[in-house]
């Protein structure tokens, strides 16, 4: 059992838990939705996405968009996952990345579609 993010407590009082799949899907969460120098500590994590929301959309950026992601992904879990398609598309003012993985320790398709669009202040 893993550690829920955001991290919670359950109606019993305890740490909110996930699944190894719920683990690695809010992992990659976390990481698609980090921008470079959040973190105090690890400066260079994130995927800079945030940074393409309302840049112009053209074949070219979102070619861009694949490869730095991909590299993120493989870079920061690529001992967890193995990406087998990645493709990011825009929308209105968001972008949409849809991810299929296998975790490697199970071997088991995974697919996820996250939403990233800037936050409203």
């Amino acid at each position: 059992m893993e550690i829920a993010f955001p991290f919670g407590f359950d109606p019993r009082g305890r740490t909110t838990g996930a699944t190894r799949e719920e683990h690695v899907r809010q992992m990659i969460e976390q990481l698609l939705l980090t921008r470079p120098g959040e973190r105090v500590m690890r400066p260079d994590f994130g995927s800079g996405l945030y940074h393409a929301v309302f840049a112009p959309n053209a074949p070219e950026l979102a070619t861009a968009l694949v490869f730095t992601t991909r590299a993120a992904l493989q870079r920061y879990l690529g001992d967890v996952i193995d990406v087998a398609r990645l493709e990011i598309s825009a929308e209105g003012e968001s972008l949409f990345v849809a991810l299929d993985y296998v975790l490697r320790e199970s071997g088991t398709p995974q697919s996820v579609v996250i939403p990233i669009a800037e936050p409203v202040s």
